[in-house]
């Protein structure tokens, strides 16, 4: 059993991760890796690692983004447009797509004529965290916050930690990954699709346990067997860290008895971190609860956790406050699930206590709103105005039944007839035009989706 008195990094275990890194950083070198779809939040940290690493690292996308544009200033070349057979450089000797690439897809047809070796993104994961101690940080809701909280516990450790997350730090000067040469890879586990069954963690948090991609998991309890399937996969000697409060999640982790660290909002622990935590909501310390767990097990003194955790300024697109517009605070949001929309309103609703909210929503994908519709009419019961956009369609992740189902129209009108003032806009610039028409000095804006939204935050502040 892992134990704080364990000396996780003797210098033993250093010379060896340190031999380690200079052969990895060889076989790297040595390979020419073609990324499929390189402007996802994940893929892009998997290709700034290899970038790292010597590797000669190329991409394509469908479109153009801020991330995709970040990689090309850091020497990545990327083919923007219509995937092609051309877009595979000559010497690639492996392809990695992301799972929406579908298997006829050009550049994947090209790479099997060309007998090139193909790996989806959570397969590639997968085999470098067996080269790791990795500490995995997965669940329904706060991977991305914990996962930041997490790695710079580590680092003020002195672990040097290896990053590898699904959002932009700005402690990691605005990236989604952090280069680091100690033992320890720290890493967002995504559960859609099931793909951190593909991880080998040594160590996993899991914040909760929810009714969330129902695509893959089509039911709570469905949910519950594969993230029991996952914590399985903890070697002896490894630990699991989890969240009390969440009944599905202690349902299953509970199974595990001293294998599992638990953390809890009741915990004495809480009213420190409170005190000091520079983001809003009861969700973001019961995140930061789960950081501390892991900075204890590692043996770090409580002066250095609270250290690191009060120097955490928030992540990219979590309560982002971007700047304001006529008076009005602008903040980011990637929450997309009923319960995120919840926990962000509320956050908005403790930070400003007497200021009207405005939830400016892009619905993410058909299915989700198909799936937890009655959760999407309750979710924005704390705002005082809400504004819908249209559902951002998720290529390779739609159904025609679910598009004709459900709409933000529909959605729009459910919430007028349970007595919310809500507007229906069927564009960016309907809903630019609606706001400045209707927005108030003090207002706070909250923006909230995990699809381009983003971009009429840039527009309204700009």
């Amino acid at each position: 059993m892992l134990t704080p008195a364990e000396d996780m990094m003797s210098s033993a275990a250093r010379f060896l991760i340190g031999d380690f890194y200079k052969s990895w950083q060889n076989i790297c070198m040595r390979q020419k890796i073609h990324f499929i779809g390189i402007g996802g939040i994940g893929v892009s940290a998997l290709a700034r690692f290899y970038l790292h690493s010597g590797t000669g690292v190329s991409g394509s996308d469908l479109v153009s983004s801020e991330i995709t544009e970040e990689l090309k200033r850091i020497g990545v070349n990327i083919v923007i447009g219509k995937h092609a057979r051309t877009n595979i450089p000559k010497g690639t000797n492996l392809a990695i797509y992301t799972s929406a690439t579908s298997k006829d897809n050009p550049e994947r047809l090209e790479a099997k004529k060309r007998k090139i070796k193909t790996l989806s993104y959570a397969e590639a994961l997968g085999e470098i965290t067996k080269k790791y101690k990795t500490i995995t940080v997965s669940g329904s809701h706060g991977k991305s916050t914990t996962t930041a909280m997490a790695a710079l516990v580590l680092e003020e450790g002195y672990f040097d930690p290896t990053v590898i997350i699904g959002t932009k730090l700005k402690e990691f000067g605005g990236s989604n990954f952090r280069a680091g040469k100690g033992s320890y890879l720290m890493l967002e586990a995504d559960e859609w699709n099931k793909s951190f069954l593909k991880y080998s963690p040594y160590i996993a948090i899991v914040t909760i346990i929810d009714a969330e991609h129902l695509d893959t998991y089509k039911s709570l309890k469905g949910a519950q067997k594969v993230f029991a399937m996952f914590l399985k996969k903890v070697p002896k000697g490894g630990m699991i860290i989890a969240n009390k409060d969440n009944k599905p999640l202690f349902e299953v982790a509970k199974k595990f008895k001293k294998n599992v660290i638990w953390y809890s909002l009741d915990d004495p622990e809480a009213q420190k971190i409170r005190s000091l935590l520079r983001v809003p909501g009861e969700h973001n310390i019961s995140n930061a609860l789960a950081a501390y767990r892991l900075g204890k097990l590692l043996g770090m003194p409580e002066s250095a956790i609270l250290k690191a955790l009060g120097r955490f300024s928030g992540t990219w697109r979590r309560f982002d406050i971007r700047g304001s517009f006529q008076g009005a605070t602008i903040i980011d949001d990637y929450g997309h699930h009923p319960t995120e929309i919840k926990a962000t309103i509320k956050a908005a609703r403790e930070k400003y206590p007497f200021r009207r909210i405005w939830c400016v929503y892009q619905p993410h994908q058909y299915q989700r709103l198909a799936y937890l519709w009655k959760d999407f009419i309750q979710a924005f019961d704390m705002a005082d105005t809400i504004c819908l956009l249209p559902v951002y369609d998720v290529a390779g992740r739609e159904t025609k039944a679910s598009k004709t189902k459900v709409n933000s129209e529909k959605l729009s009108h459910e919430l007028l007839k349970r007595g919310k003032q809500s507007f229906h806009c069927n564009s960016f610039a309907e809903a630019k035009k609606l706001l400045s028409s209707r927005i108030k000095k003090d207002d706070i804006v909250l923006m909230m989706g995990a699809g381009d939204i983003y971009k009429l935050s840039e527009e309204m502040v700009a």
